[in-house]
């Protein structure tokens, strides 16, 4: 049973990939620790560097990512507006065997 009633747009407001102008191509939907270059992780439930061997990261649906995302919040925070989560497109690039964020948000400065 959730700890939280999540509002729909507690992650972003919901879209599909095939819907927007993108850079690149997205292959998935990834729950990214804004600021960070963390993305969650669907077997561990952890947040892990895009970098990070064996990081599986892409949802197929927003909806998928959307619970994991719901599921992260009801076991690590205290309330349900403190976390720093959002749902972005994302893909994976087999040549340098990594996550790219499409659409991310990263800090200022490295």
């Amino acid at each position: 049973m959730p700890r939280f009633d999540h509002a729909a747009d507690a992650f972003g407001d919901p879209f599909s990939i095939d819907d927007l102008m993108l850079p690149r191509p997205a292959t998935g939907y990834a729950v990214q620790m804004l600021g960070s270059d963390q993305l969650l992780d669907r077997h561990s439930g952890d947040f892990l560097p895009v970098r990070a061997p064996g990081l599986a990261a892409l949802f197929d649906s927003f909806a998928a990512a959307r619970q994991a995302a719901a599921s992260w919040v009801d076991r690590h925070c205290q309330r349900a507006d403190e976390h720093r989560l959002a749902i972005v497109p994302a893909s994976f690039d087999s040549l340098l065997e990594r996550h790219v964020l499409i659409c991310g948000v990263l800090e200022e400065q490295p």
